[in-house]
Formats: structure tokens, C-alpha cells, sequence
């Protein structure tokens, strides 16, 4: 159960900061970079 409660206090954690974050169009062409990078094979999934 600990590790329940440590998974819920770092998901909450998150959520706070993501309400945060703005994205600006580099963002979103690094984004869009990346995907192509994946799906050409260049990069894999990290999870």
C-alpha cells in the first residue's frame, strides 16, 4: 500500500504541474519531429 500512496502523491504532483504548462509552436514542431523520428524507427518508445 505504500507504494499505492507515493504512485497517487507523485500522480497528483503531476497534474498540478502539467495545469501549468503552455505549449508554443516550437513545442508542438519538436513534438511533431519526434513522432517522425518514431514511426520512421530513428527513436523508440521510452514506456
Amino acid at each position: 500500500m505504500k507504494k499505492l500512496d507515493l504512485i497517487r502523491q507523485e500522480i497528483a504532483c503531476l497534474r498540478e504541474q502539467i495545469a501549468d504548462v503552455s505549449l508554443t509552436t516550437d513545442d508542438i514542431s519538436s513534438i511533431e519531429e519526434a513522432e517522425r523520428d518514431l514511426r520512421s524507427g530513428k527513436t523508440k518508445r521510452l514506456c
